[in-house]
């Protein structure tokens, strides 16, 4: 990321609504960072990947680009179409003083 968007979220970010639904959206851009770059590890184009996995490259894009929420079973098959296995894990929550 450039250092004028850094700086812009930093700003952002000072404000504590943006801040709470920054955060809120954390989840959906975690699972956004992994599906691409999963995919780019495999070495494959959003092209191959809908070969592989029956899913249109039109929404392989979707998905990468934040626009459609993916099932577990949409995940699963790209994880298969990937050559990898899905994991979805949940973790405690950081506690917030102490």
């Amino acid at each position: 990321m450039s250092n004028k968007y850094n700086d812009f979220l930093e700003e952002q970010l000072r404000d504590p609504e943006f801040r709470r639904e920054y955060e809120a959206l954390q989840p959906e851009r975690a699972v956004i960072r992994a599906i691409i770059e999963a995919r780019r590890r495999s070495g494959l184009t959003q092209k191959e990947l809908a070969e592989r996995t029956g899913i249109a490259q039109g929404d392989i894009s979707k998905l990468e680009n934040g626009n459609a929420n993916p099932s577990i079973r949409t995940l699963q098959r790209l994880a298969n179409g990937m050559g990898m296995t899905l994991k979805v894990e949940f973790i405690p929550r950081k506690a917030v003083n102490g």
